[in-house]
């Protein structure tokens, strides 16, 4: 009897299996279609059209920076200054002793002839070019102005102002290609620009990168500092060239960089166009610049010692370490030792940010600063006076 029910049960067994298969792939088959859209008529290509100022992008997202950068390099400049450097004649003319001795006349130095090479920006189609005053340098006896078309121009010092490093040049010519000013304020953050200049002696190079940071200060390179890092490659011989946004504006005036081997290391420092066209303006108007000052005072980063030596429970601010008696400083009421945390009202961060206030104060007006001394807050009134060269120093 078994035997016999023995194969039916087998052949429904088999069916039940075969049935539940097909099922399982009608399902699959089903869910699928429901999750692919329904097939529809391709639309049209529908046009785009690029922002204003915009450029087109390569494969893989990357602006075609070719139209800019061809109309750029036409603006930036090769320069030399040859300048007469006194130098001391003998090893000992640093030794105070033997100074004391032998005296300090020109007879234990001698001058000698040095050669700078840098950039520069042609900024208006008469011949003046912005570029850094490093680049000038002291005591020039002639500068040469170097054009992309071979020409060359003997250049005249307009004006310099060593606070921001920037030096404005003019040459004797007309309808020179010009690179307008951007707005260096709206800069952002990993926006792609384009360092132009004459690395090595390589006239008009073209590097690529981006903003890697807006308004670094404490690096030395100037008194009133507030640059664009960028990682474009910035060599020496790129001093005074032109950092350029992707419409084509002039954003920056190349300075300086950081590296620990003297070469290309990504981490480059412009002067933003804001300030040096601010300078540039002031240059050719007045041949100088005036700025803010409250007199002749040395002031120093607040660190966790100095901030535990002057009761200070913060390490934000500026020590005051030396200033001019009867400055206007000291005739406010300020002393060696106080603690600079606010100026009219905004918060002192450190020595740099202390010293861009003073001098974008305007003259004749009267500054609030308040002070720590001795684990009290104190206020001071003091009037705003015309004196670049007695600015706030930081102590390097």
């Amino acid at each position: 009897m078994l035997r016999r029910v023995a194969p039916s049960l087998l052949l429904a067994v088999c069916s039940f299996l075969a049935g539940l298969v097909v099922t399982g792939r009608m399902r699959v088959a089903s869910e699928s279609a429901a999750n692919s859209p329904a097939p529809v008529r391709e639309a049209a290509p529908v046009a785009r059209t690029a922002a204003p100022g915009a450029q087109p992008a390569l494969p893989g997202g990357v602006p075609d920076f070719t139209r800019i950068a061809g109309q750029s390099v036409k603006a930036v400049v090769n320069i030399s200054s040859l300048q007469v450097v006194r130098t001391p004649n003998s090893p000992f003319a640093a030794d105070p002793f033997w100074r004391y001795f032998f005296g300090d006349g020109d007879e234990i130095f001698r001058s000698r002839r040095s050669l700078s090479l840098g950039s520069g920006v042609i900024i208006s189609p008469d011949g003046y070019v912005v570029t850094n005053n490093h680049v000038v340098g002291e005591n020039v006896r002639e500068i040469t102005v170097a054009l992309p078309d071979k020409r060359e121009f003997k250049g005249r010092v307009v004006g310099t102002d060593p606070s921001t490093d920037i030096a404005l040049l003019k040459i004797s010519a007309a309808g020179l290609a010009a690179v307008p000013w951007g707005d260096s304020s709206q800069l952002k953050v990993g926006e792609w620009v384009l360092a132009i200049g004459s690395p090595y002696q390589l006239n008009q190079t073209v590097t690529a990168g981006i903003v890697s940071a807006t308004g670094r200060a404490g690096l030395g390179f100037a008194d009133y500092e507030d640059f664009i890092q960028t990682d474009a490659a910035i060599n020496r011989g790129n001093s005074g060239g032109a950092l350029i946004n992707t419409r084509g504006e002039l954003i920056g005036i190349n300075t300086g960089i950081f590296s620990e081997s003297g070469g290309y290391q990504g981490i480059g420092f412009a002067v933003p166009s804001n300030l040096a066209r601010r300078v540039v303006n002031e240059l050719r108007t007045t041949g100088e610049v005036r700025r803010g000052s409250i007199g002749p005072l040395t002031v120093e980063k607040l660190t966790d010692q100095l901030a535990e030596e002057l009761g200070v429970r913060r390490t934000s601010g500026a020590v005051i370490s030396r200033m001019v008696q009867y400055s206007e400083a000291y005739n406010a009421g300020l002393r060696p030792g106080d603690v600079i945390v606010a100026f009219n009202g905004r918060p002192v961060e450190d020595p740099s940010q202390l010293a861009r206030m003073v001098a974008d104060a305007p003259i004749g007006s009267v500054a609030t600063i308040r002070v720590i001394r001795d684990g009290r807050p104190l206020e001071f009134k003091l009037p705003i006076v015309s004196s670049s060269s007695s600015t706030p120093r930081r102590r390097r």
